[in-house]
């Protein structure tokens, strides 16, 4: 499993529907990027110049909202993550 350093945050993107609303079935560069996606693992937090930790405020398990083009896709054990800064998150869906 990936361990994130500082304020990055590892996400398993969940997949869009392939299809729009009327029915009509996408080609792939037709769909938009995924924004959703669930957290997976959080950092530590990010380090101030004066030392102080700033906690992350996601958790494992969130389920979040992040940039369009934001973070780096990696593959491991066989399924993709995004790896992500804590600052291109945009909100927690509840």
């Amino acid at each position: 499993m990936l361990k994130p350093l500082e304020d990055r945050v590892v996400l398993r993107v969940k997949q869009e529907e392939e299809k729009s609303i009327g029915g009509i079935v996408l080609a792939s560069a037709a769909q938009e990027k995924p924004q959703t996606a669930e957290v997976v693992a959080v950092g530590p937090g990010k380090t101030t110049h004066q030392g102080t930790l700033i906690a992350p405020t996601v958790k494992p398990g969130d389920t979040v909202i992040f940039e369009k083009f934001a973070g780096t896709v990696v593959k491991t054990d066989g399924e993709d993550f995004l790896i992500i800064r804590e600052s291109d998150l945009l909100a927690i869906v509840e």
